[in-house]
């Protein structure tokens, strides 16, 4: 780190301008956290974050769980290109998922050879040191490795946000779904030690951070692989013990590893977000069966009974592919009948992708694409409906909202979070950012609301 600085000062001494640096973020939020690791690194060295992609550092920093992402890599390279004509200087770095296909680092071999480097999910904390040698031997950098023990959580970070941050708990994952490229690219699960968690979050809260979002593939398996194993529900109580932290929320929950213990531990503690992601991909037993979900339609629908019975006000949210291998009309109706039952507040919804390299890509009676189409109307249609109806249950209540920043579309207005995870968009003053306060909902707008800001 020491060594990049004194290339970056000699850059900036010879250009009179400070280095720059921008990185595009694919994907998920574990994603999105190693990205703030990579941006803590450049701005301890001495660069500056670029408004675009028009930098002397360039990062892409890439998803590979469908194959559309890996597409529109190449389309964003192929920009690159023209960039780096111009400025021969640039460095442009690829890592993330796709980077742990070795058919995928071939191509940017082959076809993309102004790529400068290229490292994968398990060494971002190489990233100083893969720098360091493109900048001093002007060779390109290529380094992926299958797997590793050493941790990155000591790296240092540039949060997004100054008052919320996400803290990685747990990397990899063991449930290998069907379709699913993950557990490929990220490697087996494998959890942090909950004192390293908890020195973390005790930093962030010493340091202005009032939510944490726990990060992992499957955040309810935490902690079995550990020498002393600790539940999920365990570790969530410990940080809620954290003094300065007044929000915590986690991401992603597979319904096969949701305690009853867990269910508790959100009821019972007021600093955890009502606010469950429960990813169903499919109402059909039968194709969650070849999805390798290990759970069924009634299981699913006995667990959301449980949870909604013990949290009345909890917010859930899904995931659902329409499309699957092997579905039929009876199927897809299985999984209209569960969003019906279930009342989530959204849902992200996909059209199945044949991801290569899992074994739903060799299955059989793949679903025609008029069909899917026409499927995935109908779901969005029912998707949309059931939430408008399901935000006016909170009309008219005035809530505590996580206030994140100017409204992107309204002069005047901030836009905040409410523990449900709804957005608020309300006229206030810019000083309030960071701050939790209390704001009346006067309108849905079926996905979020219009409110109005309390008195002080």
């Amino acid at each position: 780190m020491k060594l990049l600085g004194e290339i970056t000062a000699g850059k900036e001494k010879r250009t009179g301008r400070k280095q720059t640096y921008f990185i595009k973020t694919m994907g998920c939020q574990m994603n999105a956290r190693d990205s703030e690791k990579l941006s803590g690194i450049l701005t301890e060295i001495g660069m500056e974050e670029a408004a675009d992609e028009k930098a002397d550092l360039l990062i892409f920093n890439t998803c590979t769980v469908r194959e559309n992402a890996n597409e529109k890599l190449y389309g964003l390279l192929g920009q690159a290109k023209g960039r780096k004509e111009i400025n021969p200087d640039m460095i442009v770095a690829v890592c993330g998922c796709m980077m742990q296909e070795k058919d995928e680092v071939r191509r940017i071999r082959k076809s993309y050879p102004f790529v400068d480097i290229v490292f994968g999910t398990h060494n971002l904390w190489k990233f100083p040191e893969l720098l360091y040698d493109r900048c001093s031997e002007g060779e390109k950098v290529f380094d992926i490795l299958e797997e590793s023990d050493v941790s990155e959580d000591n790296l240092p970070a540039r949060r997004k946000y100054r008052f919320k941050s996400g803290v990685n708990i747990m990397y990899g994952c063991d449930n290998f779904c069907s379709y699913c490229i993950v557990p490929y690219v990220r490697g087996r699960e494998r959890s942090r030690e909950p004192e390293d968690i908890l020195n973390e979050v005790r930093f962030l809260a010493s340091d202005g951070v009032k939510e944490v979002m726990l990060l992992g593939q499957n955040v309810n398996s935490y902690g079995k692989n550990l020498p002393h194993p600790v539940s999920f529900s365990e570790l969530l109580r410990k940080v809620c013990d954290v003094e300065g932290i007044e929000r915590i929320r986690f991401m992603t929950s597979h319904p096969k590893d949701l305690s009853e213990d867990l269910i508790a531990a959100i009821r019972d503690n007021p600093k955890i977000c009502r606010h469950l992601h429960l990813p169903l991909q499919s109402g059909s037993t039968e194709i969650l069966q070849k999805m390798n979900r290990h759970y069924t339609k009634e299981s699913y629908l006995s667990l959301i009974d449980r949870i909604k019975n013990e949290i009345p006000d909890i917010g859930l949210t899904t995931d659902i592919i329409v499309g699957f291998p092997g579905e039929t009309e009876e199927d897809f109706a299985d999984t209209l009948d569960v969003i019906r039952k279930c009342s989530f507040q959204s849902a992200f919804t996909f059209i199945y992708s044949r991801r290569s390299g899992t074994p739903a890509s060799r299955y059989e009676n793949q679903v025609p694409a008029d069909v899917i189409s026409e499927r995935f109307q109908r779901l969005l249609s029912l998707v949309q409906e059931l939430s408008s109806h399901c935000a006016m249950k909170d009309l008219g209540k005035t809530l505590p909202v996580l206030i994140e920043e100017k409204d992107s579309h309204t002069k005047g207005f901030l836009t905040g979070r409410l523990s449900n995870n709804l957005m608020v968009h309300f006229p206030g003053e810019e000083s309030l950012i960071g701050q939790i306060a209390d704001v009346t909902l006067k309108e849905s707008k079926g996905f979020y609301y219009m409110g109005d800001l309390c008195d002080r």
